[in-house]
């Protein structure tokens, strides 16, 4: 028997790898929430760094943290990852806009779709990546 979404079809190989990038995204994300949660000196001097007041700190870290729940949970995973796609077009937009070098939200987010892509055989069904014309 296979989780949802999870065909007989799929490889485990192709699963598993799905699983753990998507648990490195999911981790790396809830620690990201837990530290704007938890707003140590550094984490307020970054965000005023990029422009922004210290009272949206906390809003944010909400929003980081439910998306990042959301994404943690597999028949919810899509959404979750919807919502950090919003979140870290964001973030790239925040440091895009100060001049700051981008690529490591971008990376963040293409990490999650592809664990979710791996693992989620209706996510590959709606979005296929080759032809099935023969």
């Amino acid at each position: 028997m296979t989780p949802a979404g999870e065909s007989a079809g799929s490889s485990k190989k192709m699963i598993w790898t799905g699983r753990i990038l998507s648990g490195i995204v999911a981790l790396f994300m809830l620690f990201n929430g837990a530290i704007a949660v938890m707003r140590p000196p550094f984490a307020r001097e970054g965000f005023a760094h990029l422009g922004y007041p210290d009272s949206a700190g906390l809003g944010v870290a909400i929003a980081l943290l439910a998306s990042a729940v959301i994404y943690a949970i597999p028949r919810t995973s899509v959404l979750g990852a919807i919502l950090m796609t919003g979140y870290l077009g964001g973030a790239t937009a925040s440091h895009v806009r100060i001049g700051e070098p981008f690529y490591f939200p971008v990376v963040v987010a293409v990490l999650a779709w592809v664990g979710i892509y791996l693992r989620e055989a209706r996510l590959r069904a709606l979005i296929p990546l080759r032809s099935r014309i023969s």
